[in-house]
């Protein structure tokens, strides 16, 4: 295999897996809205801004293929097989940590729409709670730039 086959499925992962684990956190929340309205159709600004927050996980991998493609020259027909290694682990890493982040942030933000739904305050509690899975996302993001930059 070349090298800058390796590279690319680490990205086609990073990209595939990250925007899998989006669509299904915004299907839980967009599930848990459509069951909330039923109870308090008047708070769909807040079931909508919950529900939205996995959709980032899915940019952070698209994202990343442009800190491989952009920021330095490594993702060109000349890499090295180590170089290759390198962007496929970080691809695989931000991929997995932005499947399982979203659909977990997916589900915290449906247990805050569905409390919302029966008339509890809890929407700042609830954003605050689902930022958490987000930080871990953030940090797979912040470590592929970082491979990157180390492998040039």
């Amino acid at each position: 295999m070349e090298p800058i086959t390796l590279a690319y499925i680490g990205i086609g992962l990073m990209i595939g897996l990250s925007g899998i684990g989006s669509a299904f956190g915004v299907t839980i929340g967009g599930n848990a809205a459509i069951g909330a309205m039923k109870k308090n159709p008047d708070a769909f600004g807040s079931y909508m801004i919950l529900s939205a927050l996995p959709g980032t996980q899915g940019l952070y991998g698209f994202a990343g293929y442009f800190v491989f493609a952009n920021f330095g020259t490594a993702l060109s027909p000349d890499i090295t097989m180590l170089q290759a290694a390198a962007i496929f682990g970080a691809g695989l890493a931000l991929g997995v940590v932005g499947l399982f982040s979203a659909i977990r942030q997916g589900q915290v933000g449906a247990n805050g729409i569905a409390a919302i739904g029966a008339g509890y305050d809890v929407f700042g509690n609830t954003l605050i709670l689902a930022v958490f899975p987000e930080l871990y996302a953030i940090v797979a993001f912040a470590s592929a730039f970082l491979i990157n930059g180390a492998i040039q």
